[in-house]
């Protein structure tokens, strides 16, 4: 079965009763997103993943992530495997020695897992024409947006690196300031500095 290449374009909150977020997945070849909600917890997790920042206790997928290393079992890809009833289910393979595993997954899990492995996300074609939505599209519905005329979408502000800074509590956001000093990247540390006083 044919796979596209996915990589994450943006993290953003929904206006949706259930407070859940939508994450935006881009095909890497081509000006499709596939845009899956995912919950509140999850969507910090994958932003932490994303931001590379380890705090002093392991969260449940840094747990996972070093159980498998542990034991020796490599995770290779996440694949968003099926679109049925609105829903999107997911697999993360992985090897152990010459042994592959198919290991059933939420889609927002496998991701949050693959950003700390470092490994590819993968859709199924079948998934992309059932589920992906062209980028013209998705221009057209910030624009509605932005105009009032859609105020119902939950796709807004496609911004993977600012979104996630508000998924984060203070006490990382202090110490992801602290490293962006350190290592001189003062536009971002203009972002989180802006977001912790947004707070106070």
């Amino acid at each position: 079965m044919n796979k596209v290449n996915l990589e994450i374009v943006g993290l953003t909150y929904s206006e949706s009763p259930t407070g859940a977020y939508v994450l935006i997945l881009g095909d890497k070849n081509s000006q499709r997103r596939l845009p899956i909600v995912i919950g509140s917890a999850e969507a910090e997790s994958i932003a932490v993943g994303l931001e590379k920042h380890r705090n002093g206790r392991p969260r449940t997928h840094d747990l996972f992530l070093k159980f498998a290393h542990e034991f020796g079992i490599e995770i290779m890809e996440a694949v968003i495997c099926r679109f049925r009833d609105g829903v999107f289910y997911a697999m993360l393979i992985c090897k152990q020695g010459d042994d592959l595993t198919l290991i059933d997954a939420r889609p927002s899990d496998a991701i949050a897992i693959a950003v700390r492995a470092g490994c590819e996300i993968y859709a199924y074609e079948s998934v992309m024409n059932e589920a992906s939505i062209i980028m013209d599209d998705l221009e057209e519905k910030q624009e509605n947006e932005d105009s009032g005329t859609d105020s119902n979408s939950p796709i807004n502000n496609i911004d993977a690196t600012d979104v996630s800074l508000s998924l984060l509590d203070l006490d990382t956001l202090e110490e992801l300031l602290q490293d962006a000093i350190d290592n001189e990247d003062y536009q971002r540390a203009a972002q989180i500095r802006d977001e912790i006083n947004n707070r106070k």
